[in-house]
């Protein structure tokens, strides 16, 4: 993979330095000076620095491809730092790709890192990606990937792919020559709010790991232009089972994108095409009464009788709770007998996402007397109880 017209030739050697820190790619044939000289002048750019991005990151800076691409908008959080390897507890605060770069540069000063601090649109991503080779998608919502899918059939480009989600991971590589895209396996998104979040259904640390580091190997591999690529093959792991199974994938004639008869040219708003209000606000978009944190304190104080409706998971109960009443949002249809429609019901959860829905669902089955606690635990430790663990 070459540069394009205009930019500085391609490097033709490698450094002293350099034979040494690639020695063992170097001894292989497979690899060999020519192989490390395409890694050398090969052009990635990961749209996300977290979980799967931490070991992309790392390993491609380790294995020296030469100009690496981060797009990122997010900062560090203390979350974050049971699974994104690349940051340490001194970055906590810090913009994720700025601690990326000190970090990759570090293991790696060879290479040239270039850091976008941005959230990826429709109005940029076609500029950002058009000067790098590999496109790497390390997000964790259906927009962006959509967004990244479609940039990358528009351009041309490879769309190295991966997914994760508690125990379970998915790798492929979209958008190759006679290959499906991410709209051939899936065509519609699935409604907002079906598919929790890691957020909400929770990561294994170590599975960004395996299934990132998988994705570097692709990359890896279609830079050298070696093996066989997952092209054509969902990658499916259940790190419980420790079993690897693979689906194959086929290109479909019809997809609006890739198909015989393109019927998208250009970028949309992937946001309303996935039914979402954006990512700082990715539940249903449904309108529910709510209370503050701040408020519902005033009120317990005073003695207000109020019922207090904890819709989270048992386990989550466990980690901290607000003395409420479990009742899991999925059980909640079958129990609602349990509740007195006459009494006066606040719900919440641990952000204020389920517990809304739970309200919406409540509204529709006649209870007039509920308010949604805005913000949920995370907001009642930071306005009322610093005491009470967020997760």
């Amino acid at each position: 993979m070459t540069g394009e017209p205009g930019e500085a030739k391609p490097a033709t050697t490698l450094s002293n330095e350099e034979i040494l820190r690639y020695s063992r790619h170097l001894i292989m044939p497979e690899v060999g000076m020519e192989g490390q000289l395409k890694l050398k002048n090969s052009r990635v750019l990961l749209i996300g620095t977290g979980g799967l991005g931490a070991p992309l990151g790392l390993y491609l800076a380790a294995a020296g491809v030469g100009r690496l691409g981060l797009v990122d908008f997010d900062v560090v959080d203390f979350t974050n730092l049971q699974r994104q390897v690349t940051f340490g507890s001194e970055d906590v605060g810090k913009p994720k790709t700025e601690a990326a770069r000190q970090r990759l540069s570090s293991l790696n000063p060879d290479i040239h890192i270039e850091t976008f601090e941005t959230k990826l649109t429709s109005e940029n991503a076609l500029e950002l990606f058009k000067d790098f080779d590999v496109i790497v998608d390390g997000t964790d919502n259906f927009p962006t990937r959509y967004l990244v899918n479609d940039a990358c059939i528009l351009l041309g480009k490879p769309n190295v792919y991966g997914s994760i989600f508690r125990f379970e991971g998915q790798v492929t590589v979209f958008g190759m020559p006679d290959g499906p895209c991410y709209r051939c396996l899936y065509p519609e998104p699935p409604p907002p709010g079906l598919v929790p979040s890691c957020a909400e259904g929770g990561v294994l640390g170590v599975l960004p790991g395996i299934v990132g580091s998988i994705q570097a190997m692709e990359t890896i591999k279609l830079i050298l232009g070696s093996g066989d690529s997952l092209k054509g093959r969902l990658l499916l792991f259940d790190a419980l089972a420790m079993k690897f199974r693979e689906l194959k994938l086929r290109k479909n004639p019809n997809c609006p994108m890739c198909g015989e008869h393109r019927t998208i040219d250009e970028l949309i708003d992937y946001y309303e095409f996935c039914g979402v209000r954006g990512e700082e606000a990715p539940g249903p978009n449904v309108q529910v009464p709510e209370i503050t944190p701040r408020e519902l304190k005033a009120r317990l104080d005073r003695g207000d009788d109020l019922f207090i409706l904890d819709v989270r998971e048992p386990h989550e109960f466990q980690i901290c709770n607000l003395h409420g009443n479990l009742i899991p949002l999925g059980e909640l249809p079958r129990r609602v007998h349990e509740l007195d429609s006459s009494r006066e019901i606040v719900a919440h959860c641990r952000s204020g996402k389920r517990s809304a829905e739970a309200v919406d669902f409540l509204r529709k089955a006649g209870f007039r007397k509920i308010l949604n606690l805005k913000g949920g635990i995370l907001a009642w430790s930071d306005e009322v109880d610093p005491s009470v663990p967020k997760y």
